[in-house]
């Protein structure tokens, strides 16, 4: 089975799945189908476009691949790492954080009053 993606502004909305017969025209054929818009392929193994396509991921044409969304506006892509950066470290110190992005800040998941006996 092959897995094509529906692009709206870089966006991805939509993920299906075609027979194998039709994945050499795969747009053309989903098209053809009712479904207009831009069909990009996509694949579990990564083999293409980096990663498998969900729904709310980036198609960047440049680099013709899928790059995953972001929760927080305030992340930056970090190229390298393939993942997106928050703009301060997490605190290292064993303690379960989770970021609030109204505050930039992480904020801890049990805060100590809560684990007063």
């Amino acid at each position: 089975m092959a897995h094509f993606a529906k692009i709206e502004n870089d966006t991805v909305t939509n993920v299906v799945v075609i027979d194998n017969a039709h994945e050499s025209y795969g747009e053309a054929f989903l098209n053809d189908l009712g479904l207009i818009g831009s069909w990009i392929q996509t694949s579990f193994h990564s083999n293409i476009r980096t990663k498998f396509a969900g729904i709310g991921d980036t198609y960047n044409a440049e680099k013709d691949r899928f790059e995953p969304s972001s929760d927080y506006a305030s992340w930056e892509w970090n190229e390298e790492h393939y993942n997106y950066i928050p703009p301060t470290p997490m605190p290292d110190d064993g303690t379960p954080y989770i970021w609030n992005e109204d505050s930039l800040d992480w904020v801890k998941m049990f805060p100590e009053e809560e684990l007063a006996p």
